[in-house]
């Protein structure tokens, strides 16, 4: 198994157990606070993740593509000196960027809202209690991306797991004790559990610090051990890193910008649209619980991206075109073996999905909105490695340009899509503006690279007919199922009809790959665990 496949492994692993326990504590957070809170929960996070990606300033990235230049070309002590001064920098900014969410909390309400809405005073409150993250996530974001320039994925995947559990543990059981025990008011509890993103920060720090004194020995053995540095001056390194890193600050507001939009129009089109009544329950299904059902399956596409690039940059830096060719098909067949299924197995059982985590009221018309955003998860997951792309073949700067055609296109079809198609009208502009970005990023590689994408096509469409296979071998196990089982009025028959059904389409597409051998062609070799239960025709 090559590097980067265990890297990728590692880094999907760690951030797909962040993201799943991200999911799963939805289920109880919304049985207690209901559609009003995740509302309100939901609007003070678009806000706070555009000002932490702004206050990071694709930074944190950048400096593992920095370290991981440096490091192949023997100067360890540039990467070293990048990690300090990198720190304090972000450490400038996170308070920078506290202030000014702290302070602009009510005005982010009263255009959320609206100025005369009883919310105002609510969501500033939340938006407060959330900034304080912004003081720590930022500068402990650095020394992951600092290990991470070294192939060393183990640090970041720890810390985001344990950052995940202290956050969600701080939230449910804050969120408990003010509603159950001391019925208190529901702005206030989700005043704290938006603040339990400071408090998984610190704990994040505290699992990183002890990664780097274990570390550190063998760090400074390297530093000691090399011949020569290239001795840049404070300015030289700061400018090289932004010009990888100032592209990069839209790719990591990517997505809440699409929600931002969302957040200051959804409401208003909706309104306009006579669909007022649906607006509050529709918003928080589609961009808060619907989102993090889907970001399970993009979670492989961001620790992808995050694995791949200190390999393209080494590649790229050394002029190994063919092993940078060879790096960049493999992640894309990756992509589209594991999400495609993925993404269209969820659109097929998204009522019993919704259904299973957040309840069956109303599950008919918020599944179907899952249903419209699972796809959008595909686009999402492939506009977050090819930017990664970009950026190790230093064509980072092309990203502005995709970023900003697919957020133009949001713009100019989010209101005309509510009022044509209602909730899910937001959830087409979307898709239409991610997908764009996505093709822009795809023409921009493989004309910088002479990238063949023949084999990419032909693997695709052989994964596209085995999900074809797979999604109707769900549809008939979910017809079948619906003699015995009503998932639309029963929770508890959701949950049987999704695990039947899903286990049962995993089970049909995981055959095919290997009687196919597709699966041993895109991870690059035989996967000999299977030989051992499988026998191939």
């Amino acid at each position: 198994m090559s590097k980067l496949l265990k890297g990728t492994m590692l880094l999907t692993a760690g951030t797909f157990l962040s993201k799943f326990l991200g999911m799963i504590y939805t289920v109880p957070f919304e049985n207690m606070v209901g559609e009003e809170g995740t509302d309100l929960f939901s609007v003070a996070y678009i806000p706070y993740s555009i000002l932490l990606s702004l206050s990071s300033m694709g930074v944190p990235v950048a400096v593992s593509k920095f370290v991981s230049k440096y490091n192949s070309l023997g100067d360890y002590e540039t990467g070293r000196r990048m990690l300090k001064a990198g720190i304090q920098l972000m450490a400038v900014t996170g308070v920078i960027a506290f202030l000014l969410l702290f302070f602009s909390a009510e005005e982010v309400a009263a255009r959320t809202f609206g100025a005369d809405s009883g919310l105002v005073e609510d969501g500033a409150m939340v938006i407060r209690m959330v900034s304080f993250a912004l003081l720590v996530i930022p500068p402990m974001s650095i020394t992951r991306g600092f290990f991470q320039g070294y192939e060393s994925m183990a640090p970041t995947a720890v810390s985001q797991v344990i950052e995940q559990i202290v956050r969600i543990v701080f939230l449910l059981v804050s969120v408990f004790i003010i509603i159950q025990i001391m019925q208190g008011e529901l702005a206030q509890a989700i005043g704290f559990a938006t603040f339990a993103a400071f408090v998984g920060g610190i704990a994040s720090c505290i699992t990183l610090f002890v990664y780097w004194r274990k570390r550190k020995p063998y760090l400074d053995r390297q530093l000691a051990a090399q011949e020569f540095t290239y001795g840049l001056s404070s300015k030289e390194m700061f400018k090289e890193l932004f010009s990888y890193a100032g592209p990069f600050i839209l790719v990591g507001i990517a997505t809440p910008l699409y929600q931002l939009i969302d957040q200051f129009t959804f409401f208003k089109a909706m309104d306009a649209a006579g669909l007022g009544e649906r607006a509050n329950g529709a918003f928080s299904a589609m961009n808060f619980l619907s989102h993090k059902l889907v970001m399970i399956p993009v979670t492989f596409g961001i620790g992808l991206s995050l694995a791949l690039l200190p390999a393209i940059t080494q590649s790229f830096t050394n002029k190994k075109m063919t092993q940078l060719n060879h790096q960049v098909n493999q992640a894309l067949q990756i992509i589209a073996l594991i999400i495609i299924p993925a993404v269209v197995g969820l659109s097929v059982v998204a009522i019993e999905a919704y259904g299973t985590f957040y309840g069956v009221e109303n599950v008919t018309f918020k599944g179907n909105l899952l249903r419209w955003y699972a796809p959008v998860g595909l686009f999402l997951a492939l506009y977050t490695v090819t930017s990664s792309i970009l950026q190790g073949i230093n064509r980072q700067n092309f990203a502005v340009i995709s970023l900003g055609t697919g957020i133009l296109l949001k713009l100019a079809f989010n209101w005309w899509f509510i009022q044509m198609y209602g909730a899910k009208g937001a959830i087409i502009a979307t898709g239409f503006g991610v997908a764009a970005a996505v093709i822009l990023n795809f023409w921009r590689i493989f004309s910088s690279i002479e990238f063949s994408y023949q084999q990419l096509f032909k693997r695709t469409l052989l994964i596209s007919i085995l999900t074809t296979i797979m999604a109707l071998s769900v549809f008939a196990m979910k017809w079948l199922l619906g003699f015995f089982f009503d998932p639309i009025e029963k929770r508890i028959d959701a949950l049987i009809v999704l695990i039947l059904s899903i286990g049962f389409g995993g089970a049909v597409y995981f055959w095919l790959t290997y009687q196919t051998t597709l699966l041993e062609r895109v991870l690059g070799g035989r996967v000999r665990i299977l030989d051992k239960f499988l026998k191939r025709r």
